[in-house]
C-alpha cells in the first residue's frame, strides 16, 4: 500500500486523532509531524520525556509515538510514566537502535507497537490506524458490555417487582 493511498480522500469524514511526537531530533519531529498532519492528525511535539509528561498531562492524545533514546529520560521508563498517566492513550515506541531486550521491555510494558527508524510513512500510517481500528473495537465491546449488563439489571428489577407485586 502507498503512502497516498492511506491519505484521507476528498470528501471522507475525519475524526482528528491527536498524537503525541516524543523525539529529540528535530528532524525526525519535523517530518513525522507532517506525515501525520498531512494523512489529518493533529500533532503535537516534546523533545524531551519532561515535556511529554507535561503535555500528556495537560492535553488528551490518542497515540504517543516515543523515542527510546532521550536526553532526560530513557524511553522505556517514558513509556512507564505515560501509562500511569494516561493507560488509554496508545503508545508506540520508535527507535534508531533496536534490540530484542528493548522490545521485550515495551512489550512488557504495554507498548502498542515497536518501529524501527528510519521508517517508511506509509507502514507508520498503517501502524497508527490499525491500532485506532483495534482500539475502536475494544470500546464497542465495552459498550456493547455496559448495555448488556444495564438490560440484564433491568429486566432483573423489573421481575423482582412483579414479584412483590403477587
Amino acid at each position: 500500500m502507498g503512502f497516498l493511498a492511506i491519505l484521507p480522500q476528498a470528501g471522507d469524514t475525519i475524526q482528528k486523532n491527536t498524537v503525541l511526537v516524543v523525539d529529540d531530533d528535530r528532524a525526525i519531529l519535523e517530518s513525522t509531524q507532517a506525515i501525520l498532519e498531512s494523512a489529518g492528525y493533529a500533532v503535537q511535539t516534546a523533545e524531551t520525556a519532561r515535556d511529554a509528561i507535561r503535555k500528556a498531562k495537560s492535553d488528551w492524545f490518542d497515540i504517543a509515538l516515543l523515542d527510546i533514546k532521550l536526553p532526560d529520560m530513557e524511553g522505556t521508563e517514558l513509556l512507564k510514566q505515560l501509562q500511569e498517566i494516561k493507560p488509554r492513550m496508545i503508545k508506540i515506541m520508535v527507535t534508531g537502535s533496536a534490540s530484542l531486550d528493548n522490545a521485550i521491555q515495551c512489550v512488557n510494558l504495554e507498548a502498542k507497537a515497536y518501529i524501527v527508524k528510519p521508517f517508511n510513512p506509509a507502514d507508520l500510517l498503517q501502524v497508527i490506524d490499525e491500532k485506532l481500528k483495534e482500539r475502536r473495537a475494544a470500546e464497542r465491546i465495552d459498550e456493547d458490555n455496559v448495555t448488556d449488563f444495564i438490560e440484564e439489571r433491568l429486566q432483573k428489577l423489573e421481575t423482582l417487582h412483579s414479584l412483590e407485586e403477587k
